[in-house]
């Protein structure tokens, strides 16, 4: 079994804030948060079927989920994270029969690039990654479990899920079961009705197989997340994710074949997040979008769903032209149940609103001789709540850091959260210039201990949503190598152009350069310029 854990150190229990609201997908409405068990927290996120290399729509669940798990750390809840990976499918199949390998070893490389790409983007909070060839006997069992309690019967080697017995199926995504239609071919001559799905698929010749009371076979997909989550987080837990094109047929038939097999609830919370839209700007990957895709409507958003059938490149190849921190941030930037619109452009657009974060921290390195990333923030929302008295920027800040947190408590909206941040970036910058802090010349300690209760609330707030974690490379003028002489260049010639009161030639060189993702900073020693 594999398995990720987080290296910092566990939160600190404390009363939940009956304040936080989730979205539903079961009941369509924002239901308080209530764990199952108080102070515990688990979550089953469905992961990639791993026969080809993973696209950035792979990684939206992921950096979503690893959000929500630091956000519910940092109230006190104690928070366990799997994320499964189907290694068995008809996919993986066709996909080694056409590479001439092994399905075990292609599954085996596609996991590790899929592993590679979660590191790279900073989601290292996963407690278990959970393979479905690794629990072929726990699958079983249930399977059994299902067959003996009257909902599945054996077809010829075949095992199917009787959809006619559960009363509640469809209740999920609200679908009618005379309107469903199942597989066909041969599949449909074995089964009682169109709508029963497989649980167990007898062997065909040169295809992986299992033993089994039925014979030799493999799983069917849905039955597989049911047995790893039972194993793992037990019959019923708490937040059960997914894209949204998951709520049918995936987590309805999950629910079907849990919630008969156990007669309890799988999941008290259903989640589910937009999907990846290809964008209609200049460098969209893949198909165009029929209509405009809103949040929770499942049709539009499959319609201009990016996969790879539609052009979408390697993950790999993008963080070849776009850090890590910045795909995130793009990522977080939209609440989690809205579509994303994807382009390249857009990534570097949110680039571009990194840099001014990556600006201010070298501002408060100058001033008061720290490194942001020195800064260690709190675990806890408790841990750093602080009186700001009669000091007018710590009262500006504790409400900015009450709005963020509003935005999380009301359905994890980091979109929101995002857009907070930006205004606590402003008060910061701000002070800085009021007070004259960069100025040269002794500054008096309550405005620079001021300063720094500010920017660590910055730095807690951002902790949240997994950013800033670490120094990113910037490049600054006067470097030694050929592209910072050419820049040293062009600042020099900007400097005289202002010099001679040549604003417009001065502020089309600025622009110019901000179109290529370049800034400049005037400071008192000298233009700067960093690129995203």
């Amino acid at each position: 079994m594999l398995t990720a854990k987080d290296n910092r150190p566990a939160a600190a229990k404390s009363e939940l804030p009956m304040t936080l609201r989730v979205y539903n997908t079961l009941s369509k409405t924002k239901e308080p948060f209530e764990p199952v068990t108080p102070g515990k927290v688990g979550i089953y996120l469905c992961g990639p079927t791993v026969y080809k290399p993973s696209h950035i729509g792979h990684l939206v669940g992921p950096v979503i989920f690893d959000v929500v798990k630091r956000y519910l750390e940092y109230i006190g809840l104690d928070v366990t994270l799997v994320i499964n990976v189907t290694d068995v499918d008809d996919k993986l199949i066709n996909e080694s029969k056409a590479r001439k390998m092994k399905m075990a070893d292609l599954a085996r490389e596609m996991t590790d690039d899929y592993l590679r790409n979660l590191a790279a983007m900073g989601v290292d909070t996963v407690d278990h990654f959970p393979r479905a060839t690794e629990n072929i006997d726990e699958i079983i069992r249930l399977i059994q479990g299902l067959v003996k309690k009257g909902f599945a019967y054996e077809s010829e080697g075949d095992v199917y899920f009787d959809v006619g017995k559960d009363p509640q199926y469809g209740k999920l995504s609200r679908r009618d079961v005379t309107a469903l239609q199942g597989e066909g071919g041969e599949m449909a001559e074995r089964k009682r009705s169109a709508a029963d799905f497989a649980l167990w698929k007898g062997a065909k010749p040169g295809e992986p197989s299992w033993d089994s009371p039925w014979g030799q076979g493999r799983p069917g997909w849905h039955i597989e997340c049911s047995a790893m989550s039972r194993r793992i987080l037990g019959e019923t837990f708490d937040i059960h994710g997914g894209g949204l094109d998951l709520v049918f047929p995936h987590h309805e038939n999950e629910i079907a074949q849990s919630e008969c097999c156990h007669g309890k609830p799988q999941a008290k919370y259903w989640m589910h997040n937009g999907l990846m839209q290809s964008s209609q700007e200049v460098g969209k990957v893949g198909g165009r979008n029929t209509r405009t895709a809103e949040a929770g409507d499942q049709t539009a958003q499959e319609a201009g769903k990016i996969g790879k059938s539609k052009g979408a490149s390697a993950f790999s190849e993008l963080l070849k032209r776009h850090s890590p921190e910045a795909i995130r941030f793009f990522l977080i930037s939209t609440h989690y149940r809205s579509p994303i619109d994807y382009s390249e452009e857009r990534i570097q657009e949110k680039a571009v609103g990194l840099e001014q974060f990556y600006r201010f921290f070298k501002r408060y390195a100058r001033v008061t001789g720290q490194s942001f990333y020195e800064i260690v923030p709190p675990e806890t929302r408790q841990a750093h709540d602080f009186k700001p008295g009669n000091d007018a920027m710590l009262r500006q800040t504790a409400d900015i850091r009450k709005r963020f947190l509003d935005a999380m408590d009301d359905d994890f909206n980091t979109g929101g959260a995002v857009g907070v941040l930006f205004e606590l970036l402003s008060a910061l910058n701000k002070y800085i210039d009021d007070e004259r802090l960069e100025t040269p010349g002794k500054h008096e300690e309550t405005r620079l201990a001021t300063l720094r209760q500010a920017t660590a609330t910055l730095a807690e707030l951002a902790a949240i949503l997994g950013l800033f974690r670490q120094p990113v490379e910037t490049r600054v003028a006067g470097g030694d190598d050929t592209v910072g002489k050419l820049m040293q260049l062009v600042i020099e010639l900007r400097a005289d152009a202002r010099k001679r009161k040549d604003f417009a030639t001065a502020d089309k060189i600025r622009n110019a350069l901000g179109e290529l993702g370049i800034a400049l900073e005037d400071r008192p020693g000298g233009t700067e310029w960093t690129k995203s």
